[in-house]
């Protein structure tokens, strides 16, 4: 048994933390007031094709409640990655694995310089949603991709053996980046229509939109000199038809009122699009359309 902290108990948080603690680990989840009192007073419960438990863990708003943990998962917004880190640092164990499990390309970067020490980044691939306070619902998929670091087998062990799909892989970063070309292809696009992907693709003139966004990307990434794997097209074309129901979590932030994680997305790509030397008129144009309905 391991003693795990999930700092950022939302969706992703609480799926990854809810698997490791049916697994039998120590869990302690930091989150929002409301997801806390349901998990305290029910559990967490974790809803899936395959079952639909009450798993227990214990659950605090506070950064403390990391004392003493073993692995930590690091998973909220990216705009709040720096606060986050600043409140979770005096609580840190010295020998603490920290695996971050965020949307965008620099977060792990970010919070190394933050705390001062070694985060192990990850890329995620997951459907799952908070369905109400203390529920997750898991739409599909799951796996992990984690990037090299001290502890990085041992901790893609441990989500294995939790039912997990987990792999270590030497070249992350391109990992990181084929993810946030897929975020920045239907992210914004489902958040300005409120479309599902299903739907979403079957607009007049959308597809060929997806394409200027990933061939503005791949122009970026190589730029960077980060070598995305795969064919982008191929993948960005195939996600709709593997999830055809799924609203973008970008969409979901806007429904809600909530900020959304736009400047980590197509808003990265646009920066160092600009650093580069590399031109980004459609990743600039969907940035600028989704802060406006932000600010509306």
């Amino acid at each position: 048994m391991r003693r795990i902290a999930v700092m950022g108990a939302g969706a992703v948080g609480c799926y990854y933390g809810g698997m490791l603690a049916r697994a039998g680990h120590e869990v302690a989840l930091v989150g929002r007031p409301q997801h806390v009192e349901a998990v305290r007073r029910a559990g967490l419960r974790i809803q899936t094709n395959a079952f639909d438990e009450h798993v227990p863990v214990r659950a605090s708003t506070e950064a403390d409640a990391v004392r003493g943990a073993e692995l930590v998962l690091f998973a909220v917004k990216s705009p709040d990655t720096e606060a986050a880190g600043k409140a979770l640092a005096p609580y840190l164990e010295r020998d603490a694995a920290i695996l971050t499990l965020q949307n965008g390309v620099d977060n792990a970067e970010r919070l190394a310089a933050t705390l001062g020490r070694e985060v192990i980044p990850a890329v995620v691939y997951v459907a799952v949603e908070m369905a109400g306070a203390g529920h997750v619902l898991h739409h599909g998929r799951g796996e992990l991709v984690i990037g090299r670091g001290g502890a990085a087998e041992a901790i893609a062990a441990t989500f294995a053996a939790a039912g997990v799909p987990a792999e270590v892989s030497d070249n992350v970063s391109g990992a990181l980046w084929a993810k946030l070309i897929v975020n920045c292809a239907y992210n914004a696009l489902s958040a300005i229509t409120q479309l599902p992907y299903g739907r979403l693709v079957q607009g007049a003139g959308v597809p060929a939109v997806m394409r200027d966004v990933v061939d503005e990307c791949l122009a970026v990434a190589r730029a960077a000199g980060v070598q995305v794997p795969g064919d982008m097209h191929a993948v960005v074309r195939g996600l709709a038809q593997t999830m055809p129901g799924q609203l973008s979590s970008t969409a979901q932030d806007l429904a809600r009122g909530k900020k959304s994680e736009i400047d980590h997305l197509n808003g990265v790509v646009v920066r160092k699009g600009e650093a580069l030397g590399v031109r980004t008129p459609a990743n600039r144009t969907l940035l600028a359309l989704v802060k406006l309905l932000e600010n509306k």
